[in-house]
């Protein structure tokens, strides 16, 4: 599959606008100390044009996971919903953190969806995750 270039200054915009953490799971570039990945928020394979509005970060494996999806079933219903859109919904309102820090809870359908599509609970991560929350890193505080 070929992928349209990103230039350089669209690559630090987007990440600047994500500061510079994973759109899906919020892991920070800064904690994993390797570079996030562009993601098509509607893939290319599916039509989805190479511009800022279409374009967030993504760590490698949530990038991996998410594919060329942009749907998947709500483990709860079984109801195929869109995935979560990093650029134009709100991370809190979908997900939350679990007491510990170490898990991402689904709180809507979408926010369910992701987390089983993009394995946002995948072990580890979480087992990593648990070595922030001690480190003080983690989770996210906005």
């Amino acid at each position: 599959m070929s992928r349209s270039y990103v230039g350089r200054a669209l690559r630090e915009q987007v990440a600047s606008e994500a500061r510079h953490r994973c759109g899906y799971c919020l892991t920070s570039a800064r904690i994993i100390g390797t570079p996030m990945e562009i993601d098509h928020i509607v893939p290319e394979s599916l039509g989805g044009p190479t511009t800022r509005e279409n374009l967030w970060l993504a760590c490698s494996m949530c990038n991996d996971h998410k594919g060329n999806r942009i749907a998947a079933p709500d483990p709860h219903t079984g109801e195929v919903v869109r995935l979560f859109n990093p650029r134009q919904q709100v991370w809190p309102d979908h997900f939350c953190w679990s007491t510990e820090g170490s898990l991402i809870i689904g709180k809507t359908p979408t926010g369910r969806a992701t987390i089983a599509a993009v394995r946002l609970n995948r072990v580890e991560l979480v087992e990593a995750r648990r070595g922030w929350v001690i480190a003080g890193w983690h989770p996210p505080e906005d």
